[in-house]
């Protein structure tokens, strides 16, 4: 039971993220990509967090940072512009799902089931992944353009938040 409250926990955030960005053309593919990342991530956090572990405790807050403030800032610079902007759905992925990593090596350290746990972490991400760009899209209607700027101001802010942890 932990490793499947510990999954769906993992995988949450997503929700943050993904609402804010309604002009996404793939929601199914970068949903199924989140999905994959964050079993991938939790995989190897378990099988090489030993070796790891100091690395992304040190930089891994930095990296997950840049990425958030390099989408707010895109954001931001392309909200002006009648143009649909595109955002790699393997970089908004890595982006989502690059703290399960850290995350993971916790979970091992607690000796939780490490299948169950990845495999609640993956269908989590999914159905929350999926969930939150279909609600982006709606919330589109309602805000307009307005929605990009707010996403960039709120990625920006992530980022330096991410830096103060």
């Amino acid at each position: 039971m932990q490793g499947i409250l510990a999954g769906i926990l993992t995988s949450v955030d997503v929700i943050g993220l993904y609402v804010l960005i309604p002009n996404i053309r793939y929601r199914l593919l970068l949903s199924v990509w989140t999905a994959a990342l964050h079993m991938l991530f939790p995989l190897l956090g378990f099988e090489l967090g030993n070796y790891l572990v100091r690395f992304l405790l040190e930089w891994g807050q930095w990296i997950s940072s840049i990425l958030l403030f390099c989408i707010g800032l895109h954001l931001l610079l392309f909200s002006h512009k009648n143009e649909k902007i595109t955002i790699s759905p393997v970089l908004l992925a890595v982006t989502a799902s690059l703290d399960t990593f850290s995350v993971s090596v916790s979970f091992g350290m607690l000796n939780l089931e490490k299948t169950i746990f990845i495999i609640s972490a993956g269908i989590s991400a999914l159905i929350c992944s999926y969930g939150a760009l279909v609600i982006a899209r709606r919330s589109q209607v309602f805000f307009g353009k307005n929605i990009q700027i707010i996403a960039g101001i709120v990625f920006i802010i992530m980022s330096m938040l991410a830096i103060q942890q």
